[in-house]
């Protein structure tokens, strides 16, 4: 009896203390219910699409030269943040909005530059080599002659550089005013390279020596001309005046052993070639560049020269340094082509 009213007890107990814990512990808070909130969506803005430069090359041209074109404008393009593309052609249906600047290799492209230039007039257009295109509105041309005082001048500098005492000459049209002045500028640049130019024997003529070619004279009969500097006049270097430097005369010469430099020959390089002067087309186009992104555009560009076919056997590494240095200056304008010091 006394056990069952103590067991009774402790149940009566336990109970109670289960019941004053329950009591203890905080109500519960209810969870938040999720509600449907609309995410706000990004309202989509216009951005300027990157600008095109496009170059167009003929498939024709040598694969050296053609690459080394398109990587230079295609470094050009990326510095600018520009698109490249490279074309053998060009239409109207390439003319893309975005479509910044092109530059164009001759023969002329498409329907032509100024027809391109005017369907695209927010499009920088450079033509190179394209002949009767001109400088106006968007269109930009490189300059196609090369000045003939710079040429004869660094023809007669490089001629008294590589000859033996100084055995140079030219052929050059009669009665020509332009050629007279080329043949001032061509005396001058020996005179630069040697001063008074006195050859270690003696002659009873000087350098540099000159013959005439009448306007009547058969083209020809134009080698006897050169061939007399050779023969008659001890002349090792022959400069061809623009004018009647054709291929086969230009070759004529190379045959005979004289040596010759000047304008790049069309046709290709003669015998005995030391160097021609040429544009720089790499440089003009860097040059260019900037007036295109700029959109300053109807601009005629002069393009810088440099030697090319250069012949090592006859100008020599160390000589071409020196002779592109006295180039140099020649451009600057700290040497002139008709005042020697």
């Amino acid at each position: 009896m006394q056990r069952n009213l103590l067991l009774t007890v402790l149940c009566l107990t336990l109970l109670v203390a289960i019941s004053g814990c329950r009591s203890n512990d905080p109500e519960p808070t209810p969870s938040p219910v999720p509600t449907e909130t609309p995410v706000p969506v990004a309202t989509p803005t216009a951005t300027p699409s990157t600008p095109l430069a496009i170059l167009v090359l003929p498939s024709d041209m040598d694969p050296e030269t053609y690459d080394l074109y398109q990587r230079t404008v295609y470094d050009l393009a990326q510095a600018s943040g520009y698109r490249f593309q490279l074309r053998n052609t060009l239409s109207e249906s390439d003319l893309e909005p975005t479509l910044g600047i092109v530059i164009a290799f001759g023969p002329d492209p498409g329907p032509g530059i100024a027809v391109l230039a005017s369907v695209a007039p927010q499009t920088q257009f450079l033509a190179i080599n394209i002949p009767d295109v001109s400088a106006g509105g968007n269109v930009s041309v490189l300059a196609r002659s090369i000045p003939t005082d710079t040429v004869a001048f660094m023809a007669g500098y490089i001629g008294a550089m590589i000859t033996e005492d100084f055995h140079i000459g030219m052929v050059l049209p009669k009665d020509n005013p332009e050629a007279l002045r080329a043949l001032e500028a061509y005396t001058n640049g020996m005179a630069y390279f040697c001063g008074i130019c006195r050859g270690y024997y003696y002659l009873p003529y000087t350098f540099p020596q000159w013959i005439e070619i009448p306007a009547e004279e058969d083209p020809a009969s134009y080698g006897g001309y050169p061939v007399y500097l050779i023969q008659q006049r001890e002349t090792d270097f022959i400069y061809l005046y623009p004018d009647i430097a054709s291929p086969e005369l230009l070759a004529y010469v190379g045959s005979l052993g004289a040596v010759q430099a000047g304008s790049a020959p069309q046709g290709g390089v003669p015998l005995y070639w030391a160097a021609s002067l040429k544009s720089d087309l790499v440089g003009a186009m860097q040059e260019a560049w900037p007036n295109l992104v700029a959109g300053q555009g109807g601009q005629e560009i002069q393009a810088p020269l440099t030697f090319g076919d250069v012949d090592p056997t006859l100008l020599t590494p160390g000589k071409q340094l020196q002779a592109e240095q006295v180039l140099d200056d020649l451009l600057a304008g700290r040497i002139s082509p008709y005042n020697v010091p």
